[in-house]
């Protein structure tokens, strides 16, 4: 008798709805790379900051898609299916995904360069319908003329990209304009996945001055791929994404990740306490760290600068 009570015990406990102040956030990211993994930790600390902690009155359920869209997919869907309160998607082959699946779960997305050229909101200002979030627009601008202090002859920069991603054709776009202006030409090199890229980056050996890895999950999730051949050829890397600069590039000028995320968890929690998300502007991260990296400098040929050098938030010996 004493088994058959545990057991209806059990089974009542797994079919009680969960208590009232309960709420479920889902994220997924299209694969895990330092800065994703920034964000989502960002996302999780801004959570608990506003009250909402794992294992107390939140349940926080994170899935990666391993680089592959089709899994994005999936992942999306299944989420959709399970109703959160709100769905964190990470990057914009995730959040394409989430916001393709659903139209009634509040959507908050991140790491996200160019929602309006990736189709996630018709207007930055009054996104509408159920989805909101944090825009990581590179100034790539500043990049150029980074580059440009570091390496005063630099003639050709090589962009090397997966040119399936929606937020690196956008900001091949928008480094094209900066290019022009500085007197620069850009040559593309494409890697559609994570195998390929070493032997993208290999491709602007002798055609390039330098190459510049942009915000794209899957070059940053193979860089050190890239990072070897920069090395073996004495050719300069540079990157958009600050974390990558501990994993081998000479610099880089962007956001701390994990501050995009508690940015990001901010406007989770506005969602949570009851605000539309379709009536929440869509925001550009704050914040713009320079790190430096001199050993890598150091191996591919580079003196950096006593002006960079003197200016940078963080300068890896």
């Amino acid at each position: 008798m004493r088994s058959i009570l545990l057991a209806f015990a059990a089974t009542l406990a797994l079919t009680l709805p969960a208590k009232a102040d309960d709420v479920t956030v889902a994220v997924t990211a299209i694969v895990e790379h330092p800065a994703l993994d920034a964000a989502r930790n960002g996302v999780r600390d801004a959570l608990a900051a506003a009250g909402y902690k794992e294992g107390e009155n939140l349940k926080f359920v994170f899935e990666s898609a391993q680089g592959n869209p089709a899994t994005a997919a999936q992942i999306a869907r299944q989420f959709a299916g399970d109703e959160p309160n709100v769905i964190v998607p990470i990057s914009t082959p995730s959040a394409q995904a989430v916001v393709s699946s659903t139209r009634d779960i509040p959507v908050v997305f991140t790491a996200v360069s160019d929602p309006l050229g990736a189709q996630l909101v018709k207007n930055m200002d009054k996104p509408g319908g159920n989805v909101t979030g944090l825009s990581d627009m590179s100034p790539v601008g500043e990049h150029i003329a980074l580059i440009k202090e570091i390496l005063p002859n630099v003639k050709t920069i090589g962009y090397l990209y997966n040119s399936g991603e929606a937020n690196s054709v956008s900001l091949l776009a928008a480094l094209k304009a900066e290019a022009d202006k500085a007197g620069i030409a850009l040559v593309e090199s494409a890697a559609t996945k994570s195998a390929e890229v070493q032997g993208a980056a290999r491709a602007l050996v002798g055609r390039a001055d330098a190459i510049y890895i942009p915000t794209d999950n899957t070059i940053i999730s193979a860089l050190e791929g890239a990072v070897a051949v920069a090395e073996e050829s004495k050719l300069p890397l540079f990157t958009a994404d600050t974390d990558s600069v501990s994993r081998g590039s000479i610099a880089a000028l962007g956001f701390n990740y994990y501050d995009v995320g508690k940015q990001t968890g901010e406007i989770v929690v506005r969602v949570l306490k009851g605000e539309n998300p379709g009536d929440i502007a869509v925001k550009t991260a704050a914040g713009s760290d320079l790190v430096i990296n001199k050993a890598a400098a150091a191996k591919m040929g580079v003196t950096l600068p006593q002006t960079v050098l003197s200016r940078a938030n963080k300068v890896i010996e």
